[in-house]
C-alpha cells in the first residue's frame, strides 16, 4: 500500500530543512577555510614564498580522497570538492598578491574599447594593481570609469595605454598612433598578429615604447594559475618588462615569441581548435538528426564533446571569423584538419584497420609526449 502524498510531504519538510541547514553549515566552512587560505597567502607573500606549491596540493588531494571514502563516498567527489576549493583559494591569494604588488600605484592607465569583454578585465585588472583608469569606447563602459569615448581626443599622457578594441580598429588606431607617439607604454591584446604587424612596426619606427600581449584566457577568468600570457618584443624591451610586470605578481605562465611565431602556432592552438568544433556543430545541425534524438543515444565522448562545441557556439561569430581569416598562417591548419579528414575517411572506407590502428597509435603518442612536458 502505497503512502498518501500529504504524508510524504509531511516526511520530507523536515529533511529538506535539515539539508539546507547541513548546506549552510558547509558554506560557512568554506567561508572559514577561505579566510584561513588568505592568511596563508599574506605569510607567503611576506616570506617571499611562491603561492602555489604543487606538492602540497597533491597531498591536499590525496587526503581529501581517503576522507571521502572513509566517509562511503567516491574518492572522485572528495577530489573534484577539494579541487574546487583549492582554486578558490588561489583566485583569493592571486587577487591580493596583485593588489599588493601596487604596480600602478599613482600611475594612469586608458584602456582603448573598455567597455567590451577584454577591456572590462583589464579596467578591473589594472584598478585592482593601484592604477587610476580610464576608457576611450563609443560604448558605455563600467560604471565609475571616466569615458572619453574617442580617443582621439585623449591626451594620451598615461603612463600605460592598453589597446582593447576589435583587430581591425586596433590596426587603425596603431597607425593613427605613430603620427604622433605617445610618450607612455603602450600594447594591444589582439589574439592575432598578422593584423597589426603593419601598425605595431610603424608605431615603434616612430619611437613608440610599444609591446604586444596576447592574453590567452577570456574575460570572465579570475584565477590566472595554468593561463598563459605572450609576450611579442618588438624591439622596445623596457616596454615588454613594463607589460610582463603587470602579470608577474600573478600564477600565470609568461611566454615571449616572435610576431610571426605567434601567430603560427595560434593556427592551431586557436584555428584548428575552433574550426574543429565548428566542423562538429554543423555536421550535428545539418545531419538530419533531432537533437532530443541524439540526447538520448549521448555518450561521455559525444556529451564532452558536445560541451565543448556549445561553448565555442556561444562565442561571438565575427571574433572567431577573425581568427580565421586574418591570420596569414590559417589556412596551413585548415588544411591540415582537412586532409586528416580525408585520411580518416579512406582507412574507414578501404577497411583499413591497420591504417586506422596507425592513426590511433600515432595520436596517442603525440598527445603522451605532450602531456609529460
Amino acid at each position: 500500500m502505497s503512502t498518501p502524498p500529504s504524508d510524504a510531504q509531511a516526511r520530507l519538510e523536515p529533511l529538506r530543512t535539515e539539508l539546507g541547514q547541513i548546506d549552510r553549515d558547509i558554506l560557512a566552512l568554506v567561508a572559514r577555510r577561505q579566510a584561513v587560505a588568505q592568511k596563508i597567502g599574506q605569510v607567503k607573500r611576506e616570506a617571499g614564498i611562491p603561492t602555489r606549491d604543487y606538492r602540497q596540493e597533491r597531498e591536499v588531494v590525496q587526503r581529501a580522497r581517503a576522507a571521502a571514502e572513509q566517509h562511503g563516498l567516491t574518492g572522485a567527489l572528495g577530489e573534484e570538492l577539494i579541487l574546487a576549493l583549492i582554486r578558490g583559494s588561489l583566485t583569493v591569494q592571486e587577487r591580493d598578491t596583485v593588489a599588493a604588488s601596487a604596480e600602478g600605484s599613482g600611475r594612469r592607465a586608458l584602456v582603448i574599447g573598455g567597455a567590451g569583454h577584454m577591456g572590462r578585465w583589464f579596467v578591473r585588472y589594472l584598478g585592482a594593481q593601484g592604477f587610476a583608469v580610464e576608457i576611450a569606447d563609443p560604448g558605455d563602459g563600467p560604471a565609475g570609469v571616466v569615458n572619453h569615448r574617442d580617443w582621439r581626443r585623449v591626451a594620451l599622457d598615461h603612463e600605460l595605454i592598453v589597446l582593447a578594441a576589435p583587430m581591425p580598429a586596433t590596426a587603425a588606431i596603431l597607425e593613427a598612433m605613430a603620427a604622433a607617439p605617445p610618450p607612455g607604454v603602450v600594447f594591444d591584446v589582439g589574439s592575432l598578429k598578422s593584423p597589426l604587424r603593419k601598425g605595431l612596426r610603424a608605431l615603434r619606427a616612430a619611437g613608440g615604447r610599444v609591446t604586444s600581449v596576447h592574453p590567452m584566457f577570456g574575460p570572465d577568468t579570475e584565477l590566472l594559475s595554468g593561463r598563459h600570457v605572450i609576450f611579442i618584443d618588438l624591439g622596445a624591451p623596457e616596454a615588454t618588462a613594463a607589460a610582463r610586470a603587470l602579470f608577474e605578481p600573478t600564477m600565470a605562465t609568461l611566454v615571449e615569441m616572435d610576431l610571426e611565431s605567434h601567430d603560427r602556432l595560434i593556427a592551431y592552438v586557436l584555428g584548428l581548435s575552433h574550426a574543429l568544433n565548428i566542423a562538429f556543430f554543423t555536421a550535428l545541425a545539418e545531419s538530419g538528426e533531432a537533437a532530443p534524438r541524439l540526447a538520448k543515444m549521448s555518450s561521455t565522448t559525444f556529451d564532452a564533446q558536445l560541451g565543448v562545441a556549445g561553448r565555442v557556439a556561444g562565442e561571438n561569430p565575427d571574433m572567431y571569423f577573425e581568427i580565421q581569416h586574418l591570420n596569414d598562417y590559417g589556412t596551413e591548419s585548415l588544411s591540415a584538419l582537412l586532409y586528416a579528414v580525408e585520411r580518416l575517411r579512406s582507412v574507414v572506407r578501404a577497411g583499413d584497420l591497420d591504417g586506422f590502428r596507425a592513426l590511433m597509435t600515432r595520436g596517442k603518442g603525440y598527445l603522451q609526449e605532450r602531456a609529460q612536458r
